[in-house]
């Protein structure tokens, strides 16, 4: 299944809200952690859990302690550094979702859905196998 983990602390509200559109129909585990004035610009779809993690570094470690490694896909959707290891070491096809991704997240296909559109998010989950 696939896995989707939101800082929503670093990626604002219409970038997240293209990725859902994408999502839409797909089978996908969500789990989004933020500041609860970060988590109140979006409206979550049924079934995603919404952590409350407010202060530094909190909804990093939220996300990072969720995380299943594997090789099924997995979509990131933050640009922190803080995650370069993570997406590194994921056996399976990683998605970044972010204005500015860290270097560190050399590997991974990032896709700005406010500049590209939401046609690259769509194609990947088709090239993974999850639309």
């Amino acid at each position: 299944m696939l896995q989707v983990l939101v800082d929503a602390d670093n990626v604002d509200q219409a970038r997240t809200r293209a990725l859902l559109d994408a999502l839409h129909g797909v089978e996908a585990e969500i789990l989004v952690a933020g500041h609860p004035r970060a988590l109140a610009r979006t409206r979550w779809p049924d079934g995603a859990t919404v952590v409350e993690a407010a202060g530094w570094q909190r909804a990093d470690l939220v996300l990072a302690a969720a995380y299943r490694p594997g090789d099924e896909p997995l979509v990131l959707v933050s640009g922190d550094g803080d995650f370069g290891l993570l997406v590194g070491n994921h056996a399976g096809p990683v998605l970044v979702v972010s204005e500015a991704a860290s270097y560190r997240l050399t590997g991974a296909t990032v896709v700005d859905p406010a500049v590209d559109g939401v046609e690259p998010l769509r194609q990947w989950l088709i090239g993974v196998g999850q639309a």
